[in-house]
């Protein structure tokens, strides 16, 4: 259980430097009052000092310095207080590591597994377009009316903030607790009301539980990935594009499954919204925890080869929800078959958090305890040059020689607070607002979301102005390769940083100018545009969202990521009401005829040929955009790729 006295990932943060611990840093274990040095295993110093075992000495009540007579030295290793606490030997504190360990491997990775599960729910907020007809219909709204309905949905998203505030107060599991109740809420009322259950509810009523299904995603995204970025910080793209790809693929998990169980009856897909997220999050309000992130190479590769094994598993679920899209008129018997085929799919990932358990358990089941003592305990006193001589002087000279050090230290912080960090560096939310590299990357976040969110929001309509009967397809098409956009994407920027140092905005900006090209040819409206259109847009929007969210912590760092991550969000429900409630909306009913009892229609390529054009050109300034950016941030990956290579190649002589 973390400390109160002392925040271990900070502490252990200060003495990093590209990637590698520094190995100077004197802990104390609180029972033993043992004083030691580490000079190897930075995250077994991690995982103690989180679990309250050690402490930076200087951050210890009361604590006599090293130098001082009331300490005596005790062989080479370690240096002793007389008066020891609840003595525990290191053989004891290693077998409690060991222990430990093995537990927090198995858990760190079980914990990502039950994130990909919420990840694969909270994209609910894209399947509007599967009931929006029967809400339409039922309240007699005009196109406008059900467009802004769905910009109450998501408007939802820019309370978002509130999340993004939480997530540095409050555990994950609170924050995963909120959205799902918002969710079962605002889900659950939607359908008393399209089952008829309840009259329908006044207009701005429905808007506010819209709302408030909209913001449920926002707390469940939030905690997912924080968490999860934190934990796996040396893989960020491959952890962002794995988790925004199941949202991806929620959409049509949810479409399918509600077409093979229920034949896309409104209601039933609406209480499906409703109580799936619920029961999928208080699952991982037992198992996501923030866990520390590797602390060496071997570490990572580990991380990299379960990566992708996540990323082979949700390709297959992907492959298999489209070919399913294809099948025409499946049999109640094959349908019952795809759906319990499809939650095995979802459950396989499980194996991995398996594989990591008895792994870590062979490991140290043949570790010898007395090895492990050797590789934690190394010389104290006799390390650093600087040290010894604190050690020579007489006691008073000695104290004072250590306390100056902690001084120093203060003073060269208070020198580091007055100037603004860089990019790269940790930024508080007014720094990051006050950065012009921070609203390149809204206004290019705004071009690629808010475009793409009014194709989603008006696929139903775009179909049937097009002339098909049946638009799931095209819905399921947008959702299954907008996974294959993120999935891809998350892990092809991460190689390509590792490898030359291409900054990550460069993918956004190549994600644009495809999108424009989508849209251009969804505006010439030829025979299968909309197939060609939907695939486009859907790859380019997964794209953005996964790009992004590793750029935002890249460029103003972890500290505040969850604050910064929520802000960039408010492009969807900006973007929605820009390019969905205002723009598609108007020009709709500008170009459809009223229909008897209220409400209006428009069948042709005429009803959003302009929306399709203008939304074109908003996308071509984005990769304007875009570019900038990557110009403007080369530097940074530059760093990283260089950090990154150091590190690889001092890991490979230490093998020599």
């Amino acid at each position: 259980m973390p400390i109160a006295a002392v925040d271990s990932e900070k502490v252990m943060s200060e003495h990093e430097i590209d990637g590698h611990f520094a190995m100077n840093l004197l802990l104390i274990n609180k029972r033993t009052r043992f004083l030691m040095r580490l000079r190897s295993q930075p995250e077994i110093t991690l995982q103690l000092m989180n679990h309250g075992i050690l402490y930076p000495y200087e951050n210890v009540p009361n604590f006599v310095s090293p130098a001082s007579d009331n300490y005596e030295k005790k062989n080479d290793t370690i240096t002793r207080c007389p008066r020891p606490v609840d003595r525990l030997d290191w053989i004891g504190l290693m077998g409690f590591y060991q222990t430990s360990s093995i537990s927090f491997s198995a858990t760190k990775w079980l914990g990502f597994v039950t994130a990909v599960w919420v990840q694969a729910i909270s994209g609910n907020n894209y399947t509007f377009s599967n009931y929006s007809d029967a809400l339409k219909s039922l309240m007699n709204l005009t196109q406008l009316e059900l467009n802004n309905l769905s910009v109450a949905k998501d408007v939802g998203k820019a309370f978002g903030l509130l999340a993004g505030l939480a997530s540095d107060r409050l555990p994950t599991p609170v924050i995963l607790l909120i959205g799902s109740i918002e969710g079962l809420i605002g889900y659950g009322t939607q359908w008393l009301v399209v089952s008829r259950r309840i009259q329908p509810l006044p207009y701005w009523q429905m808007c506010i539980f819209l709302c408030l299904g909209g913001n449920s995603t926002t707390w469940m995204n939030t905690a997912v990935l924080v968490t999860c970025i934190r934990n796996f910080r040396r893989n960020r793209g491959p952890v962002s594009g794995i988790l925004k790809g199941y949202v991806g693929l929620s959409t049509a998990i949810f479409t399918d499954l509600c077409a093979a169980l229920f034949a896309d009856e409104p209601a039933k897909f609406l209480i499906m919204l409703a109580v799936i997220p619920f029961a999928v999050c208080l699952t991982a309000i037992v198992f996501l925890r923030e866990t520390p992130p590797a602390a060496t190479t071997e570490e990572e590769k580990e991380e990299s080869k379960y990566f992708n094994i996540f990323n082979a598993v949700a390709v297959i679920v992907a492959v298999y929800l489209m070919a399913y899209g294809f099948i025409p008129n499946p049999s109640h018997v094959f349908s019952l078959v795809f759906a319990v085929i499809l939650l095995v799919l979802l459950a396989s990932p499980l194996a991995v958090p398996v594989h990591a358990f008895i792994k870590s358990w062979a490991l140290n089941r043949f570790k010898n305890q007395a090895d492990v003592e050797r590789q934690i305990q190394e010389p104290l006193l006799r390390e650093e040059k600087a040290q010894e001589e604190i050690q020579e002087k007489p006691a008073e000279e000695s104290a004072s020689a250590v306390v100056e050090q902690p001084q120093a230290a203060e003073e060269k912080a208070a020198v580091e607070v007055k100037r603004s960090p860089v990019i790269g560096e940790d930024h508080t939310i007014f720094e990051a607002v006050c950065t012009f590299d921070f609203w390149i990357l809204f206004v290019s976040f705004l071009c690629g979301v808010g475009t793409g969110l009014a194709v989603m929001n008006n696929m139903g309509q775009i179909g049937l102005a097009l002339g098909y009967a049946d638009v799931s397809l095209f819905i399921s098409m947008t959702s299954i390769w907008g996974f294959f956009g993120r999935i891809v994407s998350g892990s092809v920027s991460e190689y390509y940083i590792k490898k030359a140092g291409i900054p990550r905005p460069l993918w956004n900006a190549a994600s644009q100018i495809l999108m424009a090209v989508g849209y251009i040819l969804m505006a010439v409206a030829l025979p299968g545009s909309l197939y060609i259109g939907s695939v486009v847009v859907g790859i380019c929007y997964g794209v953005r969202l996964a790009v992004s969210v590793p750029t935002a912590s890249e460029l103003f760092g972890l500290k505040y990521f969850g604050l910064i991550y929520n802000i960039l969000i408010l492009n969807l429900p900006l973007g929605s009401f820009l390019f969905s409630g205002l723009l598609a909306g108007l020009l709709y009913d500008a170009e459809a005829t009223p229909t008897p009892g209220g409400g209006n229609t428009c069948v042709g390529a005429h009803c959003y040929r302009l929306v399709f054009i203008i939304m074109a050109i908003a996308c071509i300034v984005g990769f304007g955009l875009d570019v900038l950016l990557g110009i403007r941030t080369k530097k940074i990956y530059n760093k990283i790729y260089m950090s990154r290579r150091s590190k690889k190649l001092a890991a490979a002589s230490s093998l020599q």
